[in-house]
């Protein structure tokens, strides 16, 4: 495992399948990868079969979290990469407090964007 994996393993604790969200979500599997796709979802392959999986934090019942789309949209506009934004939202932010990805699964999605956009600057 390399460093950047086993960095996001130690943030994202718990991970979802594509089938298994667009079963939660009563949509064909091909709409969920599209997301992935479309980059309004980021999903990594893993484990032994390197299937793609997307943190279960990202998940809020039929749909995403949130203003999570947005956020995502905004770190790429910095210049993030998916591990670095993976990093980003899971990591512990004492002026939330808590990390990015708490904070949306909360409502706290204004306060998210804020510190997003102020790394546009």
């Amino acid at each position: 495992m390399s460093e950047i994996e086993s960095k996001i393993e130690a943030l994202v604790t718990e991970w979802v399948y594509l089938p298994d969200i667009s079963e939660q979500w009563g949509v064909l599997v091909t709409e969920v990868r599209d997301m992935v796709k479309k980059r309004e979802l980021i999903a990594v392959r893993r484990g032994p079969n390197k299937s793609l999986q997307v943190p279960a934090a990202f998940i809020d019942g039929p749909g995403l979290v949130k203003h999570l789309s947005g956020t995502l949209n905004l770190l790429r506009d910095c210049g993030y990469n998916d591990v670095e934004i993976l990093e980003w939202l899971f990591t512990e932010d004492p002026s939330l407090p808590g990390s990015p990805i708490q904070a949306l699964r909360e409502n706290r999605g204004t306060e998210v964007k804020r510190r997003a956009q102020a790394m546009l600057i």
